[in-house]
């Protein structure tokens, strides 16, 4: 049988840098608040299972078994179960990859059930490697990353690129996603500077400047959302919904709500099951 032999035509290549900070993998059945958030980073988002919605900067998107997501950094995204299979998915998160679609677009959803097991066996692999962290588990990590990405390349046929990670933007967006995960805490300024490991007054300054409002204005805007949504799917007093949300008081919360939603809890509610 005669020997084949193919030489690499090209000895410029340049390194997949980017860096997997986490994998998750989870099933949602409805069972904690799901509210939009964001990253400094990029999600890649696969659903092993199930049904049900995805919301990308207020648009909603219908999900389903085989789809993959991708979100760029500082994205707001949120996903959601529909119909009795809850979603199950693996989620990456990806430090210093940005990736360029059609228009203007921060996030793409494709169907890869043609490729299922090519997907499936890395999505699967990262999940495998990180749960029992053998010795060099990073190195395979970091090898099942890049392979994943060139497949995905291949398959949607858009570009990517490196991009940096800024500190302050950085510290800003940490502290905007502790908000996001502790809103039914006690949280102060001096909180808040504790977490972020940064001056009180710079924090404030900071923070304002990259989301438009102060850290105590956005961590009241996140628990009226939540409350909102308990409002609306559960039959929690006012009172529960006000602590459930992180409120200190009752009447705090309708001082709050009213504000925002320029109607009380009660009507909000009333006007939800009306629909």
């Amino acid at each position: 049988m005669p020997i084949s032999r193919y030489p690499l035509e090209n000895d410029d290549i340049n390194p997949i840098n980017a860096k997997l900070l986490y994998v998750t993998h989870s099933v949602y059945e409805n069972d904690w608040p799901s509210l939009p958030h964001t990253h400094y980073f990029t999600e890649l988002c696969y659903i092993k299972k199930g049904n049900g919605n995805y919301l990308i900067e207020d648009q909603i998107y219908p999900i389903k078994e085989d789809d993959f997501i991708i979100i760029n950094a500082n994205i707001a995204h949120t996903e959601r179960s529909v119909g009795e299979v809850p979603l199950e998915y693996i989620i990456l998160g990806v430090e210093g990859l940005n990736f360029s679609f059609e228009g203007d677009h921060e996030h793409i959803i494709f169907n890869c059930r043609n490729d299922h097991a090519k997907f499936i066996y890395l999505m699967n692999g990262l999940l495998s490697e990180m749960e029992e962290k053998k010795p060099h588990y990073e190195l395979v990590c970091q090898d099942l990353l890049e392979l994943l990405i060139v497949n995905l390349i291949r398959r949607t046929h858009f570009d990517f690129e490196f991009v940096p990670s800024v500190k302050s933007s950085r510290e800003c967006i940490k502290l905007k996603q502790y908000i996001e995960s502790n809103y039914p805490q006690d949280i102060t300024l001096d909180t808040l500077a504790e977490v972020s490991h940064l001056n009180k007054y710079y924090m404030v300054h900071a923070f304002t400047r990259q989301f438009g409002c102060s850290p105590i204005n956005y961590l009241c805007e996140v628990r009226i959302k939540a409350s909102k949504e308990l409002l609306a799917t559960t039959d929690y007093s006012i009172t529960e919904v006000a602590q459930s949300s992180g409120f200190s008081s009752q009447s705090y919360f309708a001082q709050c709500f009213l504000k925002h939603c320029r109607m009380t809890a009660s009507a909000y509610r009333k006007a939800c099951h009306n629909e």
